[in-house]
C-alpha cells in the first residue's frame, strides 16, 4: 500500500478509535504509534524508536520525553504526547526545556489527532514558539501531506526540511491572518482599499458601509478564481467533468470500515494479475470506487453500500457499469473471473 493509501487508513483509523480512547497511554497505542509507523519506523526497533528518552536537564534527573526517532543512534525526532482531548496550547513548554537538551532538530507535540512540528529558526537550539506545520487529521489538507512525506524514514532530510520549514511557518501566518480579514476585516483592512477606491475623507460612516463592500468584495473575488480554475479543469483533457466532480464530493464522504473491507477484499483477488500497490480506491458520495493506478479511465468495480440493498458495480468493456446485486462482502468473491477480466484489459 502507497503512502496516500496508508493516510486514509490512518484517517479512518482516528475517527473510529478516538471516543474509545480513555486515557494518555491508550491514545499513543492507539494512535500516535500507529502514526510513526506511518511515517516507516518501527516502534518495536530501539534503533529507530526509543520511548521514554531521557532528556535530563541540568541538576533536574529523570526527564523523559514520550518517544525518540532515531537516525544513526541520533535523535532526529523528539515527540511529547497528551490524551486527544488536551489542549495542546498550554503544553509546548515542557517539550522547549526537551528540545534544549538533545541533539534533535525537530520535535513534535501532538494529541494523536493534532501534530505540531517545530525546529529552531529563530535561534539555534532553542525551540521555536510557533510550530512551522500543524496537521489536524479530521481536516487534512493536500499540501499538508507533501510535507508530511518530508519525515517519512525513506525520505528523510534535514537540511531540505529546514529549508521549507521558515516558508511554511510564515505562509501559514499569512493564511490565517487572511482568513480573519475575509471573515471579519479589520479597520485597517478596510481603510487599505478604501484609500485607492474613495477619494473623500473615510469617516466612521464611510468606513462602515466599506467594510460590509470590502468583505462581499474580497469573498467574491476568492469565489470567482475558485470556478475560473474548475472551469480550466473541466475543459482539460485529463481530467474529465467525473473527475471534477469526484474531487469536489470526496471531501464530503466518510469512508467506512465496510468499505475498506470491501476494497481489501477486490485487492486479494487482482493482486495475482497485478501488483497490489497499483490498486487504489476513491470513495465519493455515490460510490466507493476500485482503480487501477488511480486511473478514473481504468475502473476495477464500485461498491455502493451504503443504501438499504448493497450492489457491486462490474464493468464491461465499453466501461458500462452493471450492478449485481450482493448480500454480504464475501459475495464479490462470486465475481471473481469478471474482476481478473477487468484487470487483465486495463493491463493490455
Amino acid at each position: 500500500m502507497d503512502f496516500l493509501n496508508h493516510l486514509k487508513s490512518f484517517t479512518e483509523r482516528v475517527k473510529t478509535l478516538k471516543p474509545n480512547l480513555q486515557t494518555e497511554e491508550a491514545t499513543k497505542n492507539g494512535l500516535i504509534m500507529p502514526f510513526i509507523q506511518l511515517l516507516g519506523y518501527d516502534v518495536f526497533n530501539p534503533l529507530e524508536v526509543i520511548p521514554e528518552y531521557v532528556a535530563d536537564i541540568g541538576t533536574k534527573k529523570g526527564e523523559k520525553v514520550d518517544y525518540a526517532i532515531l537516525q544513526e543512534n541520533t535523535p532526529i525526532l523528539i515527540i511529547e504526547c497528551k490524551h486527544w482531548k488536551e489542549n495542546l496550547d498550554v503544553h509546548n513548554s515542557q517539550l522547549h526545556r526537551y528540545f534544549h537538551v538533545t541533539q534533535a532538530r525537530f520535535s513534535l507535540l501532538t494529541n494523536g489527532i493534532e501534530y505540531r512540528f517545530y525546529t529552531d529558526l529563530v535561534e539555534s537550539n532553542k525551540m521555536d514558539d510557533e510550530p512551522f506545520l500543524v496537521l489536524d487529521f479530521e481536516n487534512l489538507k493536500e499540501y499538508e501531506i507533501n510535507e508530511l512525506k518530508k519525515f517519512q524514514k525513506s525520505a528523510f532530510d534535514i537540511d531540505k526540511i529546514i529549508n521549507t520549514a521558515s516558508e511554511l511557518k510564515y505562509s501559514s501566518a499569512i493564511k490565517e491572518i487572511l482568513e480573519k480579514e475575509l471573515n471579519d476585516p479589520s479597520e485597517e483592512f478596510v481603510k487599505f482599499f478604501g484609500r485607492q477606491i474613495y477619494t473623500g475623507k473615510i469617516t466612521t460612516k464611510v468606513l462602515e458601509q466599506l467594510t460590509e463592500i470590502v468583505k462581499k468584495a474580497t469573498n467574491q473575488s476568492i469565489k470567482e478564481i475558485v470556478n475560473d480554475r474548475l472551469h480550466s479543469a473541466l475543459k482539460k483533457e485529463e481530467a474529465p467533468v467525473e473527475e471534477v466532480v469526484e474531487s469536489v464530493e470526496e471531501s464530503k464522504v466518510e469512508t467506512t470500515q465496510e468499505e475498506i473491507e470491501g476494497y481489501y477484499i477486490v485487492r486479494s483477488i487482482v493482486r495475482t494479475k497485478i501488483d497490489a500497490n497499483r490498486v487504489v480506491y476513491r470513495d465519493i458520495q455515490s460510490y466507493f470506487g476500485i482503480l487501477v493506478d488511480d486511473n478514473n479511465r481504468k475502473p476495477i468495480c464500485r461498491l455502493h453500500l451504503n443504501g438499504s440493498k448493497k450492489y457491486l458495480g462490474l464493468f464491461d468493456e465499453n466501461k458500462k457499469e452493471e450492478r449485481m446485486a450482493i448480500e454480504t462482502l464475501d459475495d464479490i468473491y462470486n465475481h471473481t473471473d469478471k474482476l481478473l477480466d477487468t484487470v487483465l484489459r486495463h493491463l493490455n
